[in-house]
């Protein structure tokens, strides 16, 4: 169980981590940008040495630009909603890189700072200072972009990670409800008749010995051979049988194909178990319970009845669908199940406690 949980584990960080971005992810990505830029401008210019070296000035400040944005101003000032803080902060940012670029072109490129301009431009004007800013901003906000999509999507995958890790802690913690309400039961039987000092005692010792290995290895899987479920059922009710004598009258019928058909290990038991405890134990005279297992093509269907018990006080457990049994039963469905897949119905009819549940196997 241990290594199951930890291989889950780790498949999940996998899936988290399919979304980090490492440094290689950075490499790639100006190494490609550069590449793209320099061809870009060198077509424009009809230069490609002189688009070459200004990229080569450009990019440190591009990175510099758009890392002080994503790494420092967004957590500290976007995050916390300090809006008017980050917006000056861009914009002085925007002006040290203005200057910054401008400087560099001039004293180490050339000193017409924007060949691509209607005129020759030495200086800090008004249409450089636009264009080099906007310029700059484009590539932070594109940059931007990235990170926040990719947070996104990591954000995403832990959190449907960790979905499904509440899911299977709670359809594991349902499972070991079932073991310990089902032995409680049984051990109960073999009680009563160890006082009567039965022969049948060895008899249901046996039987009790098989659900115990059924339960110990069905209920560690996810889902569990159909036939497997039915034979525990079948087990389950020949101690009952034992224990009700000739009180208890229970008709069977399975019906269908049940080879290569799966069900959640331990999901029917609770209903038949339902029967008992509501059903049996709470009626005086003859008892009736009928249950019909029947599979066609994907599905099966699943319908037991039992006798109400006189009084209605003692059944309002059962008639109301409650107690540990059925809720176990329903919140298995929910977490296990699409809601395509089930349909549980529980109902009274004509002096008779009914669940029906058709289930795709």
């Amino acid at each position: 169980m241990y290594i199951n949980d930890r291989l889950n584990e780790l498949l999940e960080t996998k899936n988290t981590d399919k979304y980090r971005i490492t440094y290689k992810h950075h490499v790639i990505f100006w190494s490609i940008y550069f590449v793209f830029n320099t061809l870009r401008w060198g077509s424009v210019h009809d230069d490609l040495l002189y688009s070459f070296k200004t990229n080569l000035i450009g990019f440190p400040i591009h990175m510099a630009l758009a890392y002080l944005n994503i790494y420092v101003l967004m957590p500290k000032f976007v995050y916390t909603r300090k809006y008017v803080t980050y917006a000056l902060l861009v914009m002085l940012a925007l002006f040290v890189t203005l200057f910054t670029k401008y400087n560099l072109t001039y004293y180490l490129v050339s000193t017409n700072v924007m060949p691509e301009g209607p005129e020759y431009t030495d200086s800090i004007t008004l249409n450089y200072a636009v264009q080099m800013m906007l310029g700059e901003l484009y590539v932070a906000a594109f940059v931007t972009c990235i990170k926040v999509t990719n947070d996104w999507l990591r954000e995403n995958s832990k959190l449907h990670d960790l979905e499904k890790r509440q899911l299977t802690t709670e359809l594991k913690f349902l499972r070991s409800q079932v073991s310990p309400h089902f032995f409680f039961n049984t051990l109960n039987n073999i009680y009563s008749l160890t006082l009567e000092k039965s022969n049948k005692a060895p008899e249901v010792i046996l039987k009790l010995s098989e659900l115990m290995r059924y339960l110990l290895y069905a209920t560690r899987k996810r889902k569990q051979d159909l036939k497997s479920e039915i034979d525990c059922i079948q087990n389950y009710i020949d101690l009952e049988r034992i224990r009700f004598n000739d009180s208890l009258e229970i008709n069977i019928g399975v019906t269908g194909d049940l080879e290569n058909k799966s069900i959640a290990p331990m999901l029917l038991v609770p209903l038949i178990e339902n029967c008992f405890k509501h059903g049996a134990s709470k009626n005086i005279g003859d008892m009736h319970i009928n249950l019909d297992i029947n599979v066609e093509q994907d599905f099966l269907y699943f319908k037991i009845c039992n006798t109400i018990p006189a009084n209605m006080e003692n059944n309002k457990v059962a008639t109301r669908g409650g107690g540990i049994g059925l809720s176990n039963v329903k919140k298995r469905l929910e977490l296990g199940y699409r809601p395509e897949d089930y349909k549980l119905s529980i109902y009274e009819k004509e002096q008779m406690f009914h669940v029906d549940l058709e289930l795709k196997v």
